[in-house]
């Protein structure tokens, strides 16, 4: 078993990042006893350690609500270190702030740019020594940067010890795929080629940007929620079943399936982008940034060899939902196939709201044998206990288990599939707001065997923003 650390040092702690997601989850992390070693705040801002806490009381109102034990337990556990990410002396600092903490935790919730400079920081001042280290996405813009910010990292932590977040893999319906897939003899033998005929996959946003636009334009949806996000989802959807419950032997099967991708072509990508984003803030009045992609992956393996697995992410769509569609090949009697069969299909919507559904024929009365689609719903209410992302995933890098993180090898397979076609190598195409993307994306869809499922609006979702 993984030693668990004994301090958690946060950089960024000042950031957006630890306001809106940070503190929230710590404050619960103490609540279930999961937190209860010295937490401290690194940051170029001026702060003390009396401001600190007084933004963690400002975040946990805004975010949830203050529970005033916990937060009172972590106020008590904070402290802080003001200074230059570039100069020693804050390192020196930190290390006489880590007192007798010998395994400690450092979480970079800080620009990446910054990762190769705060890493070489911690090991030359002795505060890596036996310590772990969690950084955010994006892990590197392509495979080339990529590797080399793998490369920085292990000049200081071991593989074992670094930890890649990727909140999505926090979610709860996110883990559930590949429960709901591998425990339920329903669906387990079916889950291949021979009865599955296409799988398709939508993160749709009916809101823009926002303030992010100095960061869109250095990623775009490829970079932001395709290569990460969403080839987690195609991961969990398609990969084999791990030979026991190790946390390492999820994370394999994981990489081979991500291995067994082929890298994009040209004609398999379509770009868009909405009409109004180059008056956005921060984003050039010529850019040919996507705010939407459409993907068609092939999996070269025997399980889904012939199944496109389509993928497509946007901003300014018609409703906001990320939705899985897995659709079934038609049976094979004849005498029970109509003209146009109402194939089966599994819908699994991870968000906002959560549902499984499942859409089976039933007979219609009358003397002929013809049915009606008749979809079975099954829709899960979050309960107050449930951990929210980086609540789990903090906890379990506290407790040095890696199974929901992303692997080195996964990232550099993720990367090969996408690289061909990063930049401007597919012209990006424009298209309204409010709707579901360029056109030429349904054109991708109905190659593979018929149009896109457009997710439905859930009944909690706010009105469309201009």
């Amino acid at each position: 078993m993984p030693t668990p650390s004994d301090a958690l040092v946060f950089f960024g702690a000042t950031g957006d990042l630890a306001y809106q997601q940070i503190f929230p989850a710590l404050q619960r992390l103490v609540k279930s006893k999961e937190l209860r070693v010295p937490v401290i705040g690194v940051a170029h801002s001026g702060y003390t350690t009396e401001r600190l806490i007084a933004r963690a009381r400002e975040s946990v109102e805004r975010h949830g609500g203050v529970d005033p034990p916990a937060f009172d337990q972590l106020a008590s556990l904070l402290s802080y270190v003001d200074g230059d990410y570039r100069d020693p002396a804050t390192f020196a600092a930190l290390r006489g702030k880590l007192g007798q903490a010998r395994a400690p935790l450092h979480y970079l919730a800080i620009p990446p740019s910054l990762f190769s400079t705060v890493v070489r920081g911690l090991g030359q001042s002795g505060c890596a020594e036996n310590g772990r280290v969690v950084v955010e996405k994006p892990f590197g813009r392509d495979l080339t940067s990529a590797r080399a910010l793998g490369e920085a990292l292990h000049e200081v932590f071991p593989e074992n010890r670094v930890f890649r977040i990727d909140h999505f893999l926090g979610k709860e319906p996110v883990q559930n795929l590949v429960y709901f897939r591998f425990a339920n003899t329903l669906f387990e033998p079916l889950w291949n080629a021979r009865y599955i005929r296409r799988v398709q996959i939508t993160m749709a946003e009916s809101f823009g940007i926002r303030t992010r636009g100095k960061f869109y334009e250095e990623a775009g949806a490829i970079r932001d929620v395709v290569q990460n996000h969403l080839f987690e989802v195609v991961a969990c959807l398609g990969m084999e079943p791990p030979p026991d419950g190790e946390q390492d032997a999820f994370r394999t099967e994981k990489v081979r399936l991500l291995q067994s991708i082929r890298p994009l072509s040209l004609d398999s990508v379509v770009r868009g982008q909405y009409d109004g984003y180059r008056a956005e803030k921060d984003v050039a009045p010529a850019s040919t940034v996507e705010t939407f992609a459409a993907l068609r992956l092939e999996i070269e393996s025997p399980r889904w060899t012939g199944v496109p697995f389509l993928i497509r992410a946007g901003k300014k769509m018609a409703t906001t939902a990320t939705e899985v569609l897995v659709e079934m090949r038609a049976p094979r009697t004849p005498a029970f196939i109509g003209e146009e069969p109402a194939l089966n299909r599994l819908r699994l919507r991870l968000g906002p709201d959560v549902t499984l559904a499942v859409r089976l024929l039933s007979k219609r009365p009358g003397p002929l044998l013809d049915g009606d689609p008749v979809e079975l719903i099954a829709t899960h209410h979050p309960e107050p206990f449930e951990k929210t992302a980086y609540e789990r995933l903090l906890g379990d890098a506290l407790h040095g288990d890696g199974t929901l993180f992303a692997r080195e090898d996964g990232v550099e397979a993720a990367w090969r599939v996408v690289d061909p076609v990063l930049g401007d190598v597919v012209p990006v195409q424009p298209y309204a707001p409010g709707g579901w993307g360029p056109a030429l994306a349904d054109r991708l869809a109905s190659e593979t065997g018929g149009p896109w499922h457009d997710p439905k609006p859930s009944p909690s979702e706010p009105p469309l923003e201009n």
